[in-house]
């Protein structure tokens, strides 16, 4: 943890409130992008950033500094949009299990590897059809470059479950992208 953090967590204890302000400026944008990762909507995500915040404010006292102030906060942040959508009637995607099994390592780096223009639309599509759960890994580990064991805390999983759930996720975008230039 980041000694000038807590410093500055220390302060707003001791009631210095609007030092609370440095989290909003430096986090406000990561947290509200794996929020908005995970619900879809902007305007939702927006919503939820504050409640975050709120929460990680009205609990600060909580924060033990066992991990990072921003770990802490990706939590609570994962948290809070995993609620709003238990709230939500949720879609659940199919995928032929011959395809999924008959895949290699390989035909998966290739394609998803690829950057042209076309590769990108293309991934950014079959990205929206991911559980809010698997596009918070993607958000996390891809995006931000989070360390597994910080995604670990984040999501409250063992290393190997993250990383086995990597592994599926990229098998899983690889047959999206594959059955949506199958129906062109």
């Amino acid at each position: 943890m980041k000694n000038d953090e807590l410093h500055i967590i220390t302060s707003i204890l001791a009631g210095n409130t609007e030092r609370f302000s440095y989290f909003l400026d430096t986090y406000g944008q990561q947290i509200f992008t794996l929020i908005v990762r995970m619900v879809g909507s902007p305007e939702d995500a927006e919503e939820l950033t504050q409640d975050t915040f709120m929460k990680a404010f009205r609990h600060l006292s909580d924060f033990n500094g066992k991990s990072s102030f921003s770990t802490w906060l990706y939590r609570i942040a994962y948290n809070t949009a995993l609620s709003s959508l238990r709230k939500q009637p949720n879609e659940v995607l199919s995928v032929d299990d011959r395809l999924w099994n008959n895949l290699t390592e390989n035909e998966i780096d290739r394609a998803l590897d690829e950057e042209d223009e076309e590769r990108i639309e293309q991934l950014q599509r079959a990205l929206e059809k991911l559980t809010p759960d698997e596009r918070a890994l993607v958000t996390l580990f891809y995006e931000e470059d989070r360390p597994i064991a910080e995604i670990c805390h984040i999501l409250n999983q063992t290393e190997g479950n993250i990383k086995v759930k990597l592994y599926r996720i990229r098998k899983k975008l690889y047959i999206l992208i594959k059955q949506e230039e199958e129906t062109r």
